[in-house]
C-alpha cells in the first residue's frame, strides 16, 4: 500500500496553465535577462582590450546556448543576432573585415544558434503537451476522489490527501462521505498494491460507497454491499490480472448519528480512528475488526458494530498508514499517539496542517506512502440539516500546509 514540482492548473478554469515557453516581461525574470547582455558585453570589451592576434568572437556562441536554457525560443533567436553584431564589432576590431574569418565566425554562430531554437521550440511544444496532459489527469483525479464539503449536517470536516508518487493528486487512499436523511457515513481506505491498479480499485470502492451509502440502512449491511462490489471488481480484472485475487483494500466505515452523540465504526483491517474528547486523546478500541474488503464476508450478520461516544466539540481523526509508517532518517515509525495529545484538536483544519507539518519534520518531507486524514468535529451547537453545506473546501492537495 502506499508532489509535483510542476504545479498544475486549478478546477474552474477551464484550460492549462500555459508554460513559460516565451520570454515573460514580469520583474521576475528581469535578472535573466542580464545574463545574455553580460556575456556578450564581457566578451566583447575583453575582445577590445586583447592583442588583436588573439580573436575571442567565436565565444560569443554562448550568449545563445546558455540563454536558452531559461528563456523561449524568440528571445533566444534575440540574442544570437546581438551576439551577431557584437561578433562584427570585434572581428572589425580585430582587421577580419575582409578577411574570410568573419563570415566563418558569424555563419556558424548563426547555425549553432538555429540549432539551440529549434531545440527550444521542440522542448515548448512537449511542455505544453505535457502541461495540458497533467491537466486532464488532475481533472481526472479529482473526478475519483472528491473533495468533502466542510461541513455535513451538525459536523465540521477537514480532509487532505497526499501521494506518495510524483505529479499524483491520489493514489491507493481513499475517503468519501455521504449524507442520509440523520446521519453522515464516512469511508477511509488503504488498497494493497501502488500505481495504476491501486488507483482503479480505490474508484471501484469509491464509486460503490457512493452509492450503496443511500441504499442500506444499517452499517453491517453497507459494509456486506461493498464487501460484494470489490469482489466483483476484483473477479473481472481475473483475466487481465492473474494476481487481482491477492488484492484487497483495508476499510473503516463509520456512521455519525446527527441528533445522537454516539458513533457507528466498522473496521476492515484499518487502523482505529483517534478520538478527542475533552482535551484527552485515545484511540477507539475496536475488539472485533472484520478481515479486509475482498477477503471479507458478503453476509451483513458477520460484522461488528462498535459504538463510541462523540458529543459535542468531541473530534475523530480518521488516516491511512502512511501516517503511521512514516519513517525518518534512522527508519523510526510515526509516533501518531505521542504526537496527538501535543496536536490542537479545536479545529478540524488547523489539526491538519498541524499533523502535516508534524509528519514532514519527522520524515524531512520525503514520503514512502500515500498519506489521507480526515477530521470530524460534532458542532458544539449542532446545525442539523438534511444535505452538507455546499462551501467548498479546496482540493485535497490544497489544503496541505
Amino acid at each position: 500500500m502506499t508532489r509535483s514540482t510542476l504545479p498544475l492548473s486549478r478546477a474552474g478554469d477551464g484550460r492549462p496553465p500555459r508554460p513559460v515557453a516565451e520570454w515573460g516581461t514580469g520583474g521576475g525574470r528581469a535578472w535573466q535577462a542580464a545574463v545574455p547582455v553580460a556575456l556578450i558585453t564581457a566578451i566583447t570589451l575583453a575582445a577590445i582590450f586583447a592583442p588583436v592576434a588573439v580573436h575571442l568572437s567565436p565565444l560569443l556562441v554562448a550568449a545563445p546556448t546558455s540563454t536558452a536554457a531559461f528563456a523561449g525560443s524568440r528571445f533566444t533567436a534575440g540574442t544570437a543576432l546581438a551576439a551577431s553584431a557584437a561578433m562584427f564589432v570585434i572581428d572589425r576590431h580585430d582587421g577580419l573585415l575582409h578577411s574570410p574569418l568573419l563570415p566563418i565566425h558569424i555563419a556558424a554562430l548563426l547555425v549553432v544558434s538555429g540549432f539551440v531554437v529549434a531545440a527550444r521550440n521542440l522542448h515548448d511544444r512537449d511542455l505544453r503537451e505535457l502541461t495540458q496532459v497533467r491537466a486532464v489527469a488532475e481533472a481526472a483525479q479529482r473526478v475519483v476522489l472528491h473533495p468533502l464539503p466542510r461541513r455535513l449536517g451538525p459536523l465540521r470536516v477537514a480532509c487532505t490527501y497526499r501521494a506518495a508518487a510524483a505529479h499524483a493528486l491520489v493514489g491507493g487512499d481513499l475517503y468519501a462521505a455521504a449524507r442520509t436523511d440523520r446521519a453522515t457515513r464516512f469511508l477511509i481506505g488503504d488498497v494493497r498494491g501502488k500505481g495504476l491498479p491501486a488507483v482503479e480499485d480505490a474508484s471501484a470502492l469509491l464509486g460503490a460507497f457512493r452509492e450503496a451509502a443511500y441504499q442500506h440502512a444499517t452499517l453491517p449491511e453497507l459494509t456486506a454491499a461493498l464487501e460484494s462490489s470489490v469482489r466483483r471488481h476484483l473477479a473481472q480484472l481475473t483475466d487481465s490480472d492473474p494476481e487481482s485475487s491477492e488484492r484487497f483494500i483495508t476499510a473503516l466505515l463509520i456512521e455519525i448519528l446527527d441528533e445522537t452523540p454516539l458513533v457507528q465504526v466498522i473496521s476492515c483491517g484499518h487502523p482505529s480512528p483517534l478520538w478527542g474528547h475533552h482535551g484527552k486523546v485515545t484511540a477507539l478500541p475496536i475488539p472485533h475488526p472484520a478481515p479486509p474488503l475482498g477477503l471479507a464476508s458478503t453476509a451483513p450478520d458477520t460484522y461488528h458494530v462498535d459504538t463510541f461516544e462523540f458529543g459535542p466539540a468531541d473530534t475523530l481523526l480518521l488516516y491511512t498508514d502512511g501516517v503511521i509508517e512514516a519513517r525518518n532518517i534512522t527508519g523510526g515509525f510515526y509516533p501518531i499517539l505521542e504526537r496527538a495529545s501535543t496536536w490542537p484538536w479545536e479545529c478540524p483544519q488547523r489539526l491538519l496542517r498541524h499533523i502535516n507539518r508534524d509528519v514532514d519534520i519527522h520524515t524531512g518531507g520525503r514520503l514512502q506512502d500515500d498519506l489521507a486524514l480526515v477530521a470530524i468535529q460534532r458542532a458544539s451547537s449542532p446545525k442539523v440539516g438534511r444535505g452538507p453545506d455546499l462551501t467548498r473546501p479546496p482540493h485535497p492537495t490544497e489544503a496541505q500546509p
